[in-house]
């Protein structure tokens, strides 16, 4: 069991594991396209979520750079890792804060069926 983080800014303004992770890929590959690849998403899926988080701040989360002959690249800014930085924080923060919680619950966990026993 893991704690994930959710933000929820507003209605509409959301920040959670799976835009986190497609940013921390971005930084990682240097383009939208092969952190999506990574991902197993579409790059239009990546390319709306990321624009969704850059336009969600006042200051942009990443950079990109027109394709030429070799694509073309993106990277997270300073605010951009910053951002990535404090998430990670905030989950272990949430994490070490119930820990205890969170193994009682593992503890209670019925175990898990097997596929083929499921009906």
């Amino acid at each position: 069991m893991r704690v994930t983080l959710r933000l929820d800014f507003d209605p509409r303004r959301h920040l959670g594991h799976g835009k986190i992770r497609l940013l921390e890929l971005i930084d990682e590959h240097g383009s939208i396209s092969s952190a999506a690849r990574a991902m197993g998403m579409s790059y239009r899926r990546a390319w709306l979520l990321t624009d969704e988080v850059n336009r969600m701040f006042a200051q942009p989360v990443f950079a990109t750079r027109l394709g030429g002959k070799g694509g073309g690249q993106a990277q997270l800014t300073d605010f951009g890792r910053s951002l990535v930085d404090l998430y990670r924080r905030m989950e272990r923060q949430a994490e070490e804060s119930f820990g205890a919680e969170i193994r009682g619950l593992e503890r209670a966990l019925a175990p898990t069926q097997a596929a083929d026993d499921i009906p």
